[in-house]
């Protein structure tokens, strides 16, 4: 294993990530809904909600926390923000000094013996959430692009999340293996940076541009600064198939990370469908003996159940432990 992927694994179990940010700031009464930057505009109008936001999933129990800017993009600030892009770098780069000093405050406040300090990841969503349609969930767009076009649309959000010190970058979301190859090539560029590359996935045994899930994990292999690889906002039902289907190839330098949503359904035009919901505290046992070294929730999953998972988790290594 390298020593890249150790740095972000825990003796006593998985690393659980945070849950939603944008569903967290929603249930504080910021209204996201149809705002093409979602919860990236919060960096403009209200940080300290979003400092708050990062706090309560710190305090929940997680040990990484994302940064505000899976929305995020220079060319959306300037568009949407009538800023210039000094400025725009400057707005998203606070994603980041956000996280951090969120993370400070909290180390200094709860003291948590014998724990590493959590660890900052800057979100780097696809170019369909740019878009704003849905698509990152399609990846239909990448046929008309170019792996240079991708990685020129990419580099500005890259270099503002390293430059500002993210602990890790991760790349969310990803609907394509076109996508997914330019945001590898893209990373050798910043040789300091460690990341984890997740998809969306459209059912078992695909992620949502249709290609195999075994494929884009054997793409995953290939790059020497990744950590995890996996899938997020999907149904948490499609995990335990979507990592058989590639456990056979999976790299010993990498790792899992898996992070779905709440299982209910979404409409780009009226939003969440609330019938469906799934606990991925009593799924997240399974993932952690297929190899999850990073659990947590997307969208629709909030502080609470982000406790919960952690209890489920630590209750099951405590029990498997009592059983050896």
């Amino acid at each position: 294993m390298s020593s890249a992927a150790c740095n972000y694994k825990k003796d006593d179990g998985p690393l659980i990530l945070d849950g939603g940010l944008a569903t967290e700031l929603e249930e504080q009464g910021i209204k996201l809904q149809g705002d093409p930057l979602w919860s990236a505009r919060v960096l403009h109008t209200n940080p300290q909600a979003i400092r708050d936001a990062h706090y309560r999933f710190l305090l929940s129990g997680a040990d990484v926390i994302t940064t505000a800017t899976y929305q995020a993009s220079i060319e959306g600030f300037i568009n949407h923000l009538d800023m210039t892009s000094e400025l725009a770098s400057e707005l998203l780069m606070s994603g980041v000094h956000l996280a951090k000093e969120t993370v400070k405050r909290f180390v200094s406040d709860e003291h948590p013996i014998g724990q590493k300090d959590p660890v900052v990841a800057g979100s780097v969503g696809p170019y369909g959430a740019f878009l704003h349609n849905g698509s990152e969930y399609t990846g239909a767009y990448a046929e008309q692009m170019s792996v240079e076009e991708l990685k020129a649309w990419h580099r500005p959000q890259i270099s503002c999340l390293a430059a500002a010190g993210s602990d890790l970058i991760a790349f969310e979301t990803i609907p394509s293996i076109k996508e997914a190859e330019a945001l590898l090539e893209l990373l050798r560029e910043f040789p300091n940076s460690k990341a984890w590359l997740s998809f969306s996935c459209k059912d078992v045994k695909c992620i949502s541009d249709g290609s195999p899930f075994i494929e884009a994990v054997q793409l995953a292999n290939r790059s020497k600064q990744l950590v995890a690889v996996g899938v997020n906002c999907c149904a948490p039902a499609l995990i335990k198939p979507l990592l058989n289907s590639a456990k056979l190839v999976l790299s010993p330098d990498l790792h899992w990370v898996v992070y779905p949503n709440s299982g209910e359904g979404w409409d780009v035009s009226t939003g969440w469908q609330t019938s469906g919901k799934t606990s991925i505290a009593e799924l997240s046992v399974e993932w952690m003996k297929q190899g999850a070294a990073m659990i947590g929730g997307c969208c629709r999953i909030g502080p609470t159940h982000i406790a919960e998972l952690r209890q489920q988790l630590q209750g099951s290594r405590t029990s498997q432990a009592s059983a050896v």
